[in-house]
């Protein structure tokens, strides 16, 4: 199970802290995908060097163990909508932070015109005023997969579910 005061971090911190360009990069994507701080940038730039390094790893392994691990991440980077369905292995590779940004629920919610601003998005997610299905999310940050695009809603609760549509 594991000791739950010795939470695993999800990030990794840059390795040059004041570099200028990388601190106007940051700055940019804050903006842009209405994150609260850089940590939360941080998160999806490991999750992508994560699979990114997955996928370099897999080029090491004997073939048929290789196609397997590379059929099981082009599997599920397809479910999460980061890649298309007739995306190849090597398209891993090419990816960026902004697609991963781009699946985050608040850039959906923004995106699809339930809110105003990407700020009023993380507001109402955070509000639980939105639903994915059936289920209320809470989390700006949960990446929306594929088959769940179409069934972001506000949650009938909601006071917004019969004003905005």
């Amino acid at each position: 199970m594991g000791d739950p005061r010795r939470l695993k971090k999800k990030f990794k911190k840059p390795k040059r802290p004041f570099e200028r360009e990388r601190l106007a990069e940051e700055l940019e994507f804050l903006g842009k995908y209405g994150l609260r701080n850089k940590r939360e940038f941080w998160k999806s730039r490991t999750m992508l060097g994560n699979w990114r390094d997955i996928a370099r790893r897999s080029r090491s392994l004997p073939p048929e163990q290789a196609k397997e691990v590379q059929q099981e991440l082009l599997r599920k980077l397809n479910r999460l909508g980061i890649l298309g369905s007739e995306a190849e292995f090597e398209d891993i590779l090419l990816l960026t932070v902004e697609e991963v940004l781009k699946r985050r629920l608040q850039t959906m919610v923004f995106e699809k015109g339930m809110a105003k601003s990407i700020y009023e998005a993380r507001q109402m997610i955070v509000h639980k005023h939105v639903q994915v299905g059936e289920k209320r999310v809470n989390s700006p940050s949960y990446l929306v997969k594929r088959e769940e695009e179409d069934f972001i809603s506000f949650a009938s609760a909601s006071p917004f579910a019969g004003a905005k549509k």
